[in-house]
């Protein structure tokens, strides 16, 4: 009766306590990849490798891989994990399947990182599966409509015997085809447990009768092969109405008088296994907006359709995780509040039922929404992180660029949105010391940061004198002038005012490794010689008369503010057009920076195609040493290192050729994952100050306390040097700045 009681998905009683038979876990794990020419290869020999006694034996096809460079050759795989009391036990175990399984190619991973990256391409099948590979709309409908080729749950859980696995597949392929659908089935191939997810239109009426008739077709094919119809998880409301066809009318009829008798009154999860509504009612997007919605940003991924954006979530909930592990970021302010509300996935359910209309139903006005994504970080960490690369700070921009159209904005909104205009007002007033004495005296500090919408605990970063660009002019004639390629040196607001530390470091290792470095718009560049051997001289000081400075517009972005931000791209564009007809890249010191120069000026600006070409040429300080100097051997610095990667380059930028370099300069160690919690505007924001310190408090503020006394504090950005400063009292370099102290050092030493 237990047993009965505990399988009936809450229908007939509440449970509060159980007692569970454990599994034990093995001292030591081993993972072996076994690759296969096809899905039904590697499904049909998955029984095969049962009797060796693996851990888990877990399948999919390669189309769910978007670059299988990480896995053996092959069209699909089988991760077959080992356990034993030791690593060569493990080892063992898993190199003895790989001799017995006739496979394409194999590989054996023991070491716990490597495992976790292999690990996870499985894991974020759950997302992929969500949208078709090429992009495109699977059905003819889907395609008609630019549903931008979605991917539904709904059958995510058959199972056949695991004999029975690769005949099974095939049938199903061949009803996915008759009934013009297209999904990719992955999941735990050791059980026949399949988990799948299909290009349903289940927007229309046409679409929705489809859905009703491939689902009884597909019932009746895994009884066919003497499967389940949920092998896993339960059949709720999606199935029951077909358990008839696997139990048949006699024993279902035996389930609703059991379950008359424990629950009367039907109150216990009704319509679920006995009586249930019928399983084409109800569907989750049935209510959404047929047209799309007017936004701002393009959302290139989903056809330009924010509702086809926010469709993204299909709550796999690894948002919801209480720690990180690896470099992992998302969802910091979850971890902080432990709110689903503010998790990535709570706020995309809030997102979809704003677009609704029936629960929320003040659209872009709502207060639901806009309190629920106050604690949305902008880390971006989810774009990456998330299966099906939500992007909460897209979406959240995109909201509060609605929500305070035509009405006054928090102050915060004007004092850190508008932050490269004042930065550049006390620059062109040279009075930055006036400023940072003021701010250093507690009642002016305070009327400021209460004026400004700033956290009282917040201390106010001090303002450069010089500016970045007035000492570049400044060492005019020390400037080497090297051989190498030209680069483009961005002056981000953050270098340019608060620390051009960063970017005097930078010009000397760029020129150490024979660069030549210019800086927009306020140098002369020469374009490499054309054709018949001219050289065309290029000034983009004729561009900035009058017009300022180039921005990428990351404050305006992050504060919603988002016709502002376009203004201030589309004037960057202009100044930008001479370096955009040359091969220089753009070198950008600022992760933050950099991801709004690769990822939202092209998605804002979707209409300009220079958008494209001047987030085609960004590339981090590191990407430029390694792709325009690579012969260039940096100074050896043999120190421990301790720090975050800053979460935009997680998420957008990727840090392999940072760590590569860090490698070949000798900084040995791991930066820790998470986000700092500052995250420009975000920590400096009142009411923020206790998720800020949070999110600082469960990684990047721990690395640091326990790392040894010689260890360099790495933080590439700005706001995470400044959480370190701030909370810890701890001075944070970026990358550059270490290559240069270190270059300085090697030349005193000679």
């Amino acid at each position: 009766m237990a047993r009965s009681f505990c399988g009936s998905e809450g229908t007939l009683g509440v449970l509060t306590e159980a007692v569970v038979r454990l599994v034990e876990e093995p001292r030591a794990r081993a993972l072996a990849v076994l690759a296969y020419a096809d899905e039904s290869a590697a499904a049909e020999a998955a029984a095969g490798l049962l009797p060796f006694g693996p851990l888990t034996v877990e399948g999919m096809a390669a189309d769910l891989v978007p670059s299988a460079t990480a896995l053996p050759r092959g069209g699909a795989w089988l991760f077959v994990e080992t356990g034993g009391e030791s690593a060569g036990e493990a080892r063992a175990r898993a190199e003895a399947i790989v001799r017995a399984a006739d496979v394409v190619d194999a590989l054996v991973v023991t070491e716990p990182a490597g495992q976790r990256a292999l690990w996870r391409i499985r894991e974020d099948a759950s997302g992929t599966a969500t949208r078709m590979p090429d992009g495109g709309g699977a059905s003819l409908s889907g395609r008609s409509r630019g549903l931008g080729g979605e991917a539904w749950p709904g059958w995510e859980d058959c199972a056949v015997p695991p004999a029975r696995l690769g005949a099974y597949l095939r049938d199903f392929r061949a009803l996915l085809t008759a009934h013009g659908l297209r999904g990719t089935p992955y999941g735990h191939f050791g059980d026949g447990c399949i988990h799948i997810r299909i290009d349903f239109d289940l927007l229309t009426e046409a679409g929705v009768a489809r859905f009703r008739r491939f689902s009884e077709e597909l019932a009746e094919l895994v009884v066919a092969h003497g499967g389940s119809l949920s092998g896993e998880h339960g059949d709720g409301q999606a199935r029951a109405e077909l358990l008839p066809k696997m139990y048949g009318e006699e024993m279902v009829g035996l389930f609703e008088r059991v379950k008359g008798v424990w629950d009367p009154d039907d109150l216990l999860n009704p319509g679920m296994l006995v009586r249930p509504a019928p399983l084409d009612t109800g569907l989750r997007f049935s209510v959404l907006p047929r047209e799309p919605v007017d936004v701002a940003f393009g959302y290139p991924a989903d056809g330009g359709d924010f509702s086809a954006a926010v469709r993204r979530c299909v709550g796999v909930a690894k948002c919801r995780t209480t720690s990180v592990s690896g470099s992992s970021v998302m969802c910091p302010s979850f971890r902080a509040t432990g709110a689903e509300e503010h998790s990535t996935r709570g706020r995309a359910r809030l997102l979809h039922e704003m677009l609704a209309g029936e629960v929320v139903t003040d659209g872009w006005r709502s207060t639901e929404v806009r309190d629920a994504l106050d604690l949305c970080l902008s880390c971006k960490g989810c774009r990456s992180d998330c299966p099906v690369e939500v992007d909460m700070a897209t979406y959240k921009a995109e909201f509060l660029h609605h929500h305070y159209a035509g009405r006054r904005r928090p102050a915060a909104h004007y004092a850190m949105g508008w932050l490269p205009l004042w930065l550049r007002a006390v620059s062109r007033t040279r009075t930055a010391p006036l400023v940072n004495a003021l701010s250093r005296i507690r009642p002016f500090a305070w009327t400021a940061k209460r004026l400004g919408g700033i956290a009282p605990e917040r201390g106010i970063p001090r303002v450069a004198t010089p500016t970045f660009s007035r000492w570049w002019e400044r060492r005019r004639s020390e400037r080497a002038v090297g051989a190498g390629d030209l680069v483009v040196l961005w002056p981000d607001t953050f270098t340019e005012h608060l620390s051009p530390s960063v970017g005097q470091a930078a010009v000397r290792v760029l020129e150490a490794a024979g660069l030549r470095v210019a800086l927009p718009p306020t140098v002369r560049l020469e374009k490499p010689p054309v054709g018949d051997g001219r050289t065309v001289a290029l000034d983009p000081l004729s561009l900035l008369r009058g017009r300022g400075r180039v921005c990428c517009g990351l404050t305006y972005v992050s504060t919603g503010q988002l016709d502002r931000a376009r203004a201030v791209m589309r004037r960057t564009l202009d100044l930008m057009e001479p370096v955009l007809e040359t091969d220089a890249p753009v070198v950008v010191l600022e992760p933050s920076c950099a991801a709004a120069l690769r990822t939202d000026v092209p998605e804002l600006l979707h209409d300009d195609p220079r958008a494209t070409r001047l987030a085609a040429k960004v590339l981090t300080f590191a990407e430029t040493l390694e792709r325009h100097a690579p012969d260039w051997t940096p100074p050896r610095v043999d120190r421990p290192v301790a720090g975050q990667t800053h979460c935009h380059q997680h998420a957008v930028l990727g840090d392999a050729a940072d760590r590569r370099l860090r490698q070949a300069a000798v900084l040995f160690g791991e930066l820790a994952g998470g986000c700092c919690g500052l995250a420009g505007n975000f920590g400096f924001e009142k009411g923020h100050y206790e998720v800020s310190a949070a999110c600082a408090e469960e990684q990047l503020l721990p690395s640091v306390r326990d790392a040894p006394e010689d260890t360099v504090v790495l933080a590439d950005g700005f706001s995470c040097r400044t959480q370190l400063e701030q909370l810890a009292g701890v001075r944070g370099r970026h990358l550059a700045e270490v290559l240069a102290e270190s270059l300085e050092a090697e030349r005193g030493h000679a």
